[in-house]
């Protein structure tokens, strides 16, 4: 007999969305999380977008979503009131009159893998991507203690649950060697083997496994609870810091070297269709191979794209002194800069949001139906070809 599907609630939502995209990893000056909504309230529709812009509102309001998650932050900038005469007080009344949620993933969403740079690596045809500017590792620890076989199974199990042992989507990794144990208690000490004053020899098992530091405590706790000896022999090594597949911005190849022209035309066609287009900066006949993508503004990350050895860098929200240093400095060659909308950059993410929640949501037995949003929030809404005229 098979358990009947039931709605998840918006904790339930959250806690799922915050396992791919954990707050943890944000920026500092970010605003991620539950803007409004009831935790407890029951979730059916999700739709995802990448601004709660007023378009994106009355979508959401219309198809009667439960939740709205968006990549922008509405409340990055901080508020001192919400009154319905403002727009931003405009939106969450609307929000809370039509029963629908509001959370937002942004710079825990850049930095995630897979995340927003991935996905529109993806869409150009990258591979073997790594970090443009990888996050820092959290600081990890490796404990070493000694048990009786008897004990090992009880302590391994103990330290799992403590959150020791996790390495990537494995969990309970531990080492273990045989050896031999000796002491001899004290006169008043109570042992768990032998007797006060006699020497006592222990075949025992030496188990290491790797944890979080921010979990040392409880690991230590659930270790001294788990072990039979009254004073149990411990190490902690702190493991020396490394980069994670985590940060912001992706550098990836192509499969076959291009033109720059034809790569360009290839970001105009693998992008959603907006005003600004995509625009170039470099020799159009130049080869490209190695590309550097960051979806959103990225031209605060020059440095790391000239390290990263890439032929071009496309990002978003290109300004004119920053471009201009960046193509000064590399003179006639490379990186050459392609610059594209900032919503067209991210949008492709929510594909893979959508994704990866709705089948996660299902595999727990708790369906919902999610629909990205094509409602475009570029705000740029027409262009006109300057005529070519000379300067005067």
């Amino acid at each position: 007999m098979t358990s009947e599907a039931v709605s998840p609630s918006l904790s339930d939502v959250i806690a799922v969305m915050e396992r791919m995209y954990d707050p943890a990893w944000a920026r500092d000056w970010d605003a991620v999380g539950l803007v409004c909504g009831d935790p407890g309230a029951q979730v059916r529709r999700i739709l995802l977008a990448i601004d709660p812009a007023p378009a994106v509102i009355e979508e959401a309001l219309a198809w009667r979503a439960d939740l709205l998650i968006t990549h922008h932050p509405l409340l990055l900038r901080g508020v001192h009131g919400v009154p319905v005469t403002t727009p931003k007080g405009r939106t969450i009344h609307q929000l809370i009159r039509g029963g629908c949620a509001l959370y937002t993933a942004h710079t825990n969403a850049d930095a995630a893998a897979p995340g927003v740079s991935d996905a529109l690596a993806r869409v150009l045809g990258l591979t073997d991507l790594v970090p443009l500017s990888a996050d820092p590792a959290d600081p990890v620890d490796k404990l070493v203690t000694f048990v009786p076989e008897t004990a090992v199974e009880k302590v391994l199990d103990a330290l799992s649950a403590a959150g020791a042992g996790e390495i990537g989507e494995y969990g309970r990794c531990a080492w273990t060697a045989v050896g031999t144990g000796t002491f001899v208690p004290g006169s008043g000490a109570g042992p768990a083997v032998g007797s006060p004053g006699e020497r006592q020899t222990v075949e025992e098992r030496r188990i290491e496994m790797v944890l979080p530091r921010r979990r040392r405590h409880e690991a230590l706790a659930a270790l001294r609870t788990a072990h039979p000896y009254e004073e149990p022999a411990v190490d902690l090594y702190e493991l020396a810091a490394w980069s994670r597949p985590r940060g912001i911005g992706r550098v990836g190849t192509l499969e076959q070297p291009t033109s720059l022209r034809e790569f360009a035309m290839l970001v105009a066609e693998a992008l959603p269709s907006t005003s600004q287009g995509v625009r170039v900066a470099g020799d159009p006949t130049a080869e490209v191979r190695r590309v550097a993508v960051c979806g959103g503004a990225g031209d605060s990350l020059f440095d790391a794209v000239r390290a990263a050895d890439a032929d071009v860098y496309v990002t978003a929200d290109l300004r004119h002194h920053p471009a201009s240093e960046a193509r000064d400095t590399a003179g006639d060659g490379p990186p050459y800069l392609v610059d594209v909308a900032h919503w067209a950059s991210e949008w492709p993410w929510l594909a893979g949001v959508s994704n990866r929640l709705e089948g996660a949501l299902a595999d727990a037995g708790q369906p919902v139906e999610v629909l990205v949003s094509t409602r475009s929030t570029d705000p740029w809404t027409f262009r006109v070809p300057s005529p070519g005229s000379m300067v005067r």
